[in-house]
């Protein structure tokens, strides 16, 4: 099992929206990330500053399978409009320092 971290941004003025809209996810969206290996998907939010932290057999094949993912796609464009830049999904996320 993979653990990644990654960081993105919001517009300025759109947590709010952002947050609603994380409060329920389509049941297919979730039903898709399962399917493409996610174990567990958690989102921070520190002002602007989005942190991810997520549990996946394999990264790179849940990329793959969710470009597929019509739900994936929709939940994207969704989301995109919320976020200051691209976000990047080939991108190895944040790089581990130090656990305890």
């Amino acid at each position: 099992m993979q653990r990644i971290a990654l960081r993105t941004r919001l517009r300025p003025g759109a947590e709010e929206t952002y947050e609603a809209e994380h409060a329920t996810i389509p049941a297919e969206l979730e039903a898709d990330m399962r399917a493409a290996g996610v174990h567990d998907w958690k989102i921070w939010r520190d002002g602007l500053d989005l942190f991810h932290y997520v549990e996946v057999d394999d990264y790179a094949a849940m990329q793959d399978k969710l470009r597929g993912s019509a739900a994936n796609q929709a939940w994207q464009a969704q989301m995109n409009r919320l976020l200051d830049g691209d976000f990047d999904p080939s991108a190895g996320g944040l790089r581990l320092v130090w656990e305890m």
